[in-house]
Parts: structure tokens; C-alpha cells; sequence
């Protein structure tokens, strides 16, 4: 049944992308898809008629979706009879209100994933935003991962535009794939869309509490300055960097890309600074992990200015899907943990044992390193141990579901449904 619903989801995107002619714009990267998905939407959105994927629309059966603009029915026939009728009517008649625009999410789980994604619909303007490690189980080696991914940046069509991480040594090598013209972002110098001066910035004078990060944009000699006042990481700096290369694919100025940045959310579970009990700070960034983006948000901990005698913790679940890699990755994070010197380390999983490991390796102090066999439990611990000031990063795979873990130590958790990932029916019940 799933293959049936998959190939007629197929044909009739298909049709109806070739009735419309949007403008699609497809994004994959191992890290940083979904933030970068919802910086472009941001910045187009305040200029074009965009749509773009939503939830984890992004694989076979969730591009065609989106091109559709229905919700998956699920388990439900008759909900799919719904969305069949949904696109003929698309096909037969004209909505006038069908989007310019279609940002779309695209993921890959295994090899020749992406060759089905781009049979539906080839992009005007590609994006990858990085490789990692993540799905290497799938992969066997990076290389395949990478040539998986390097096939978005091949597909572009040529009066297009590719854009590429500049400071990803794996992707700025499919540069050469590219049939189109070609943006690179990155804060790295040579990029061709790049930010510098990053800072956090604080709240009223005298205020002590971050209240978003800012930086400056350059791009052809013009530099703007650009604030996120809903986000505190570099994952959103580079999510930024490419929607503004996206805008400047479609014609848009520095101005008005920064001016709509302003209004940029970074979504539940990455990078996201929430209240914790006694006046404390959690960063949640549990929606996923790979050893980029863990690297990536330590950097933040690491530079996260806390009051003197406040103390920095980081909770750690298993990094799944790195196959033969999994020990050594998770061993680089510990050694990682210890050359910016946290105060406390606590793992949550059988595979983040080896986080400790690396750590303690690397000379952190074995009485700062607990681990925990569940989140939850992780979370409990960590309750009477924290302070006013402190910070709590969070972090791991879906699997390891630390969500768990800051919900125990957030300070209302009445709004969890509205802060956190993975609040609905069909998680609480796993």
C-alpha cells in the first residue's frame, strides 16, 4: 500500500509543480537543514507567496506533500483519498493562490534516496548546508554520504544557483558538480556570504540576560549588521548566511534580508534558551545530534558568559547512526568537553559512555562525569546539583530522547508543548 500512495504522491506532484512552475528551492546538509529551511522561509516570506516543508516533510512521501499542501492522514484511506482529490483539483482547476515559492526540505536515510526526491522536482536554487556522520551506518563511508548529498548540488537546474557551506571542506568540493552559478556562505574568509563580529546581546542596560545574538552580514564589499533576537547559536548564524544567499539568488537586497531576519525563530530543540527551575539557563538543543553539531554548540557553551562562581554542565545522549565511527566520534566530543573545561559532564545512553571516556582521557576530572542509563533519570540528577546561573546544554540523537532531560528541570514545564520537541501523542506514548 505505502508503494502505491508513494508513486501516485509522486506523478501528481509532478504535475502539479509542472502547471504552477514555482520556484523550489531544495535543501539537504547532514546538520542544519531544518534551521536553514525556516531562515529561508523567514526572508522570502516577507517578499513572495512561499510555502515550505513542515514537521519532517522531507523524504518521499513528505516533499510530494508539501507540493501538495496536505498533512500526512497517516494510517487513515480515506484521509489519502482526501489529499489524491486535493491534488487533482490543483491539476484541473486553477488556484490562483498556489505558492511562487516552495522551500523544500530535502532528507536522505540510505543511498539513492536523493536520485527518487529530485525525479519529483529539480531545484531552481540548491543548498547543502553541510556533510557530517549521521546515517554513516546506512553509508558505509563519508564519501558515499557525501556524493549521496553532492547529487542536490548536480541536479540544480543551470539558471539556477547552488549554494554551498564555504567552511565545509566536504561540501565546498561539489563546487565543481555545479552546473549553475555558484554562492558560498561561511564564516571563514573567502565566502562569498559571510558574518563576523558575532556576539551575544543582552537585554536592557545593566541586564545580565541574553536576549539573542547579532552580527555582521558582508556580501560584495556591503556589509549590513543583522540581529536574532530569538536565537543564541552559530547554527543559527550559518541558517541566516543561507537565507540571505537564497534572497540574494532571488534578487533581494542586504537591507531588506536583514531587516526580515529579525523575525527569525529558530525551531524547538536547536539551540534554544529556555528558563530553568532556580533561575537557571538551559540551552535545548535535543532535537538531533551528529559530532558537527554537538562541536558546534559547545562552541556556544563555551563562549556563554555565566556570572562568577556559576557553573557550565552539559547533558549528553548516544550520537546514533555513526556505524564503525561511533566510539571515536563520541571520544572527540569528551576531548572537546575538556579543552573548554565545563564543570560537570552527565551522559545519558550505553554509546555516550565513551563521551566520558574521551573526557577523562583528555584530563577532565573523573568525580565531574556521571552517567545515567535514561534522560530522565539525567534530568532528576541534575535538579539538586544545579544553581542560580548556571547553564545546562542538552543535547543527543532523536533516540536518546533528551527532551526528557529538560523537562525535568525547566522551569514551567506546563509549556512543554509549546517549548519542546517530540510533545505529542505518538512520542509520549514511546
Amino acid at each position: 500500500m505505502k508503494k502505491i500512495i508513494q508513486l501516485k504522491l509522486k506523478i501528481l506532484a509532478k504535475m502539479i509543480v509542472a502547471k504552477y512552475q514555482p520556484k523550489v528551492i531544495g535543501i539537504t546538509g547532514s546538520v542544519g537543514k531544518t534551521s536553514a529551511k525556516e531562515a529561508v522561509y523567514t526572508v522570502l516570506n516577507s517578499k513572495f507567496n512561499v510555502r515550505r516543508s513542515v514537521k519532517n516533510y522531507n523524504n518521499e512521501i513528505g516533499v510530494p506533500l508539501t507540493i501538495i499542501g496536505s498533512d500526512s492522514p497517516g494510517k487513515c484511506l480515506i484521509g489519502w483519498i482526501g489529499v489524491f482529490l486535493r491534488a487533482m483539483r490543483l491539476i484541473l482547476r486553477h488556484d490562483p493562490h498556489y505558492p511562487k515559492v516552495l522551500v523544500l526540505e530535502m532528507g536522505i536515510d540510505k543511498p539513492l534516496d536523493m536520485d527518487y526526491l529530485l525525479s519529483i522536482v529539480s531545484p531552481d536554487i540548491g543548498v547543502v548546508t553541510a556533510v557530517g556522520s549521521v546515517h554513516l551506518e546506512n553509508f558505509g563511508t563519508q564519501n558515499n554520504l557525501q556524493k549521496e548529498k553532492s547529487k542536490m548540488i548536480a541536479g540544480v537546474k543551470k539558471d539556477g544557483y547552488s549554494i554551498i557551506n564555504f567552511d565545509n571542506k566536504q561540501t565546498l568540493d561539489m563546487k565543481d558538480l555545479s552546473r549553475a552559478k555558484v554562492l558560498t556562505f561561511g564564516m571563514e574568509k573567502g565566502a562569498d556570504v559571510s558574518a563576523i563580529e558575532a556576539r551575544f546581546s543582552f537585554g536592557p542596560k545593566n541586564s545580565q540576560r541574553i536576549e539573542g545574538i547579532s552580527f555582521k552580514m558582508i556580501h560584495s564589499g556591503s556589509t549590513v549588521p543583522c540581529y536574532l533576537p530569538a536565537a543564541i547559536g552559530y547554527n543559527s548564524i550559518y541558517a541566516s548566511l543561507v537565507a540571505a544567499s537564497v534572497g540574494i539568488a532571488m534578487k533581494m537586497n542586504l537591507l531588506e534580508i536583514s531587516a526580515a531576519l529579525k523575525n527569525f525563530q529558530s525551531p524547538k530543540g536547536r539551540m534554544n534558551l529556555i528558563e530553568g527551575i532556580k533561575k537557571t539557563y538551559i540551552i535545548d538543543d535535543t532535537y538531533n545530534s551528529e559530532p558537527k553539531s554537538v562541536l558546534m554548540g559547545l562552541e556556544t557553551v563555551a563562549k556563554f558568559p555565566i556570572e562568577s562562581g556559576a557553573k557550565k554542565f552539559v547533558i549528553l545522549g548516544d550520537m546514533l547512526e555513526l556505524g564503525r565511527d561511533s566510539v571515536e566520534k563520541h571520544k572527540e566530543i569528551g576531548r572537546k568537553l575538556a579543552e573548554i573545561k565545563i564543570n560537570i559532564l552527565i551522559t545519558s545512553g550505553e554509546r555516550s559512555r565513551d563521551i566520558g571516556r574521551g573526557a577523562e582521557e583528555a584530563g577532565m576530572n573523573s568525580d565531574y562525569i556521571f552517567h545515567f542509563a535514561t534522560s530522565k533519570e539525567a534530568g532528576i540528577f541534575v535538579q539538586d546539583r544545579i544553581s542560580q546561573g548556571d547553564l545546562v546544554y542538552v543535547k543527543g540523537s532523536q533516540g536518546a530522547r533528551m527532551e526528557k532531560t529538560v523537562l525535568e528541570i525547566m522551569a514551567d514545564p506546563l509549556r512543554a508543548e509549546d517549548l519542546l520537541v517530540r510533545q505529542g501523542k505518538e512520542w509520549k506514548n514511546k
